[in-house]
């Protein structure tokens, strides 16, 4: 059995809590920015004393209608600064938090509000209220709603918005004192959010996050990677909030000193980027691999595409010798490739740094599985990947490479205070400060997550080399077995497939199959940047589906992912499916990740079809 401990840098008292994080920042600099937050085009900054005294007040607010210690508040938002207020200002009045995604049905609100108690909301805007109150009607309950804009969409001027600014300027009967006591009532070992999971295998389970999780998380976690969180450096959030890990690395730029934006729209990402020049970043791989494709796209258009790629392999062999370097493995850079790598990191390289706003030298990456080809790109490029891993009920990052100890390949070692172990059966187990308190009434889920030593089951399966980096090999309950006995882990070869130009997503199936086969999904944007680079004009999905040359192109791609496996794990035949995989469709989630068992669900037939011709 393998196992690797890293000892916790940080401890706290017992009876703080994750509010300590904020004041902490306050009294250390209090009147510099904390959050920028964008209005009519223009990004102001507001101060952490200026935020402190907002949470104060819209803690009042909650607590002068009745909110009560321990009580749950639930928040349905895109990313957005009024996101950290609120979830601030509810720790401060003694709740717990209940983030839900903006993009969830009203059926999917009423289970999250009915399992969790929460009577009172956060909804962004008119569109989401209206949600909440046809939950709300399921529910049969009257709910509390509050908006973050006002009822005409609008936010005019204010900071913060007009639904939170009209709750902050009422009069409350409620002192400040009356809140100290409820935040300072709060222990690390007390309930600070509800989680509830995706639902895949039936109804979401609701994860106690305590607010030790998040406390000591942030602590250890800003001295683990103290190069890249560093103080009074910028970062601009645009992951969900809703979803964990965007919230632990929130609370840990709180704690440690950096400014942060939100941008709640892909469309403006890149305008927000140029406008904010963060520093580090945090996003899932789809974005890395939209951002490559968008550039070679945009070289060939120019002319230039054979100079992009020369420069990605010039950028990935540089990337892979400094890998090697950090193995302990004896690596020298051929003069050859230092004379290509000195003339495009003048020409080339900064204008691909130039999408990130030109000052980001590094980019945490988690959520799903990062393609090692692009690590090394970005690397190499100037952008370092530093790929980490983690679940939900980890309060996420478990484990992550650091600036200067990065093996490319791997999620890194176990943040301080965290143990990961490599069962028997190869699935890894984690014991550590970002493990939840349990699933939220449910003693029999909570039992079955954890095995007889206290490790949470994560149901992935990896190795752990001989320095403690973690490699994970796939998901213990996604193991394909053929019908010849073969077991195949599909995650390796599908991100393969992946990472091809015109390639979406691909989901391998097999299970008590003959052989290997896999569903594909183009990219809509990309192949219409293909296409016209072909001559083969416009083309619909389902067009391209039976199009021969891009029938050849995605077997390519199967071409260099089967050059790694053995022929009894290689795909054998494949379908280009003729629609997109979306959040909106159901088929991913809100970061991106594949729903594998909605997509073998509702395509059982073209998966059929594929053994049958």
């Amino acid at each position: 059995m393998q196992e690797v401990h890293v000892e916790q840098l940080t401890d706290l008292a017992p009876e703080v809590n994750a509010t300590n994080l904020l004041l902490d920042r306050v009294a250390a600099s209090g009147g510099q920015a904390l959050f920028m937050v964008q209005r009519s085009g223009t990004w102001h900054e507001v101060t952490a004393a200026e935020f402190l005294a907002d949470v104060k007040r819209l803690a009042m607010k909650l607590v002068s209608d009745g909110l009560q210690p321990g009580g749950k508040v639930a928040i349905i938002s895109r990313t957005r600064y009024e996101w950290a207020l609120a979830e601030e200002a509810i720790w401060f009045a003694g709740g717990v938090c209940v983030p839900i995604y903006e993009t969830s049905s009203p059926f999917q609100i009423e289970w999250i509000l009915r399992d969790s108690g929460a009577r009172v909301v956060f909804a962004e805007d008119h569109e989401l209220r209206s949600h909440v109150r046809q939950a709300a009607a399921q529910l049969g309950e009257p709910v509390i709603t509050h908006m973050f804009e006002g009822s005409d969409g609008s936010n005019k001027e204010l900071i913060p918005s007009v639904g939170l600014h009209k709750l902050l300027v009422d009069q409350h009967e409620v002192d400040e004192q009356l809140i100290e006591q409820r935040r300072a009532s709060m222990k690390l070992s007390d309930t600070a959010t509800m989680v509830y999971t995706s639902g895949t295998t039936g109804r979401p389970k609701g994860c106690n996050m305590t607010h030790a999780n998040f406390a000591l998380v942030a602590h250890n976690l800003a001295a683990h990677m103290e190069d890249i969180l560093g103080e009074r450096r910028r970062t601009l959030m645009f992951l969900p909030l809703a979803h964990v890990l965007a919230r632990a690395v929130q609370q840990t730029c709180i704690h440690g000193g950096t400014v942060i934006a939100h941008s709640n729209s892909t469309a403006t990402l890149a305008q927000d980027m140029a406008a904010i020049k963060p520093g580090f970043l945090l996003a899932v791989p789809r974005v890395f691999e939209k951002i490559r494709t968008t550039a070679l796209s945009t070289a060939e258009a120019s002319g230039k595409g054979e100079l992009f790629l020369k420069a990605e392999q010039t950028a990935i062999e540089v990337s892979r010798i400094r890998d090697a370097k950090a193995r302990g493995q004896k690596a020298r850079m051929p003069l050859g490739l230092r004379a290509r790598y000195a003339l495009f990191s003048k020409v080339l390289y900064p204008k691909l740094r130039a999408v990130f706003g030109g000052e980001c030298g590094y980019a945490i990456s988690g959520a799903s599985a990062l393609n090692e080809e692009l690590a090394h790109f970005f690397r190499g490029a100037g952008i370092q990947l530093v790929e980490g891993y983690g679940l939900t009920e980890t309060t996420a990052p478990a484990t992550v490479n650091q600036a200067t100890r990065t093996r490319v390949g791997t999620v890194g070692r176990p943040i301080p205070g965290t143990s990961v172990r490599i069962a028997e059966d190869g699935e890894i187990l984690i014991k550590g400060i970002g493990v939840f308190a349990g699933y939220h009434q449910n003693p029999a889920a909570t039992a079955e997550a954890f095995d007889a030593d206290g490790y949470f089951k994560t149901g992935d399966t990896g190795v752990l080399d001989e320095a403690g980096y973690l490699k994970v090999t796939g998901r213990k309950k996604e193991l394909i077995v053929t019908a010849g006995g073969k077991n195949v882990s599909p995650g390796p070869l599908e991100e393969m497939v992946r990472a091809g130009r015109i390639v979406a997503q691909c989901v391998l199936v097999g299970e008590n199959r003959p052989f290997i086969a896999a569903m594909v999904s183009l990219d809509p944007e990309e192949l219409v940047l293909w296409a016209k680079a072909k001559g083969l004009g416009s083309m619909s999905l389902a067009e391209a589906a039976a199009n021969p040359q891009v029938i050849q192109e995605v077997q390519s791609y199967l071409d260099l992912a089967n050059s790694t496996v053995s022929k009894a794990e290689s795909i054998r035949k494949f379908v280009v499916l003729p629609v997109e995989f979306t959040e909106e469709s159901g088929h991913l989630t809100s970061t991106l990740k594949l729903k594998r068992q909605d997509v073998l669900r509702d395509f059982a037939q073209h998966a059929d079809e594929l053994y049958q011709r």
